[in-house]
């Protein structure tokens, strides 16, 4: 292990606790009886959100969802949730697995180097998650089977440039979604309120997500946008986000572009916001899913992101499908024994 990841561990051990001493996050992530056991005392000031002029709960302010939780549950995992110590040193495996991705054997093989350009999430903020999986729905923590509908969309990734997932071409992004799902770096947003909208600013690939608020309609069924079309509306403390006529160019686990997607957006501390989605898409899964992913704040500002510039892995991933195909091809020709 590296001393950068080493002061990493040590760091995360003391802004973890500051988290989880935080009543509101501590009630957010852990069951039932933890949250019940960790309620202030009678003499402690309840948490309240901040307003925005228009009387709105404040959601502003620069956010991360870096986590090491994955999206699926760990076959080998059978819990919902991890005591804080197992969390603790589950994040500690991955933080060790990316650090060997630059420092281990084959390093010399790895273009990406994050101990050089820094961009490996130790490098982040980051919310404690006690959760195995970001899925909280079903309640196995795993994305449900696939139709057959869903199954016969699906192809090989290196057959061809359009099978590659398009955050690999720098066409689109998990970080925007959405769903917005954090990678391995520049997970950063920027929410920005103004009375009847919400703007969310994504630093990687500089999008921008602009809803409307005023109840109004989604866009016709034949306008399709690889966003999607999102409407707001506050139900009570948390800002809710329809988004339906996805197009379909793009694909969420392998969705369709009838894929309907519920956000809820809620602040539960004053450096922590609740996100979660479900996705419903009857083309695609056996029945509906759920996650649920803490944002922590961070520092801004947020940067614009040049992708395209230098994607060696977008060539390399297909060069080495086809150099796998020739090696197989010829060894298929050599006589047997």
């Amino acid at each position: 292990m590296t001393n950068r990841l080493v002061a990493f561990m040590s760091v995360l051990g003391i802004a973890v606790a500051a988290v989880w001493l935080t009543p509101a996050s501590v009630a957010a992530q852990r069951p039932a009886a933890a949250a019940s056991a960790a309620r202030p005392s009678a003499a402690a000031k309840p948490w309240t959100v901040r307003r925005t002029p228009d009387g709105q709960p404040d959601l502003q302010g620069y956010w991360t969802n870096s986590t090491y939780t994955p999206l699926q549950r760990p076959k080998e995992v059978t819990k919902e949730f991890y005591t804080e110590q197992e969390a603790l040193e589950s994040m500690k495996r991955t933080a060790e697995t990316e650090a060997d991705l630059s420092e281990g054997p084959g390093a010399a093989d790895v273009h990406f180097d994050l101990t050089q350009f820094g961009l490996d999430k130790s490098q982040s903020s980051i919310a404690l998650n006690l959760r195995t999986s970001l899925i909280v729905d079903p309640p196995d923590g795993r994305i449900p089977p696939m139709t057959a509908e869903g199954q016969k969309r699906a192809g090989a990734p290196t057959d061809a440039v359009q099978n590659l997932p398009l955050q690999d071409r720098c066409i689109h992004m998990d970080r925007t979604g959405p769903p917005m799902l954090g990678q391995k770096y520049q997970n950063n947003y920027q929410i920005l309120q103004e009375p009847g909208y919400v703007i969310i600013l994504v630093e990687m690939n500089h999008d921008a997500r602009i809803i409307p608020l005023d109840g109004g309609p989604q866009l016709p069924p034949n306008v399709r946008q690889w966003l999607g079309s999102s409407r707001g509306h506050w139900d009570g403390e948390t800002l809710v986000i329809e988004t339906t006529n996805f197009n379909d160019k793009r694909a969420v686990q392998g969705s369709s572009e009838n894929m309907h997607l519920t956000e809820r957006f809620t602040r539960v501390a004053d450096d922590i916001l609740r996100y979660q989605f479900t996705v419903d898409d009857p083309a695609t899964w056996s029945r509906p899913w759920s996650a649920e992913v803490p944002w922590k704040q961070t520092e801004g500002p947020i940067f614009e992101h040049a992708c395209h510039e230098g994607n060696y892995g977008l060539y390399n991933t297909l060069a080495g499908a086809r150099a796998e195909e020739k090696a197989a091809a010829a060894a298929a020709k050599k006589p047997s024994n």
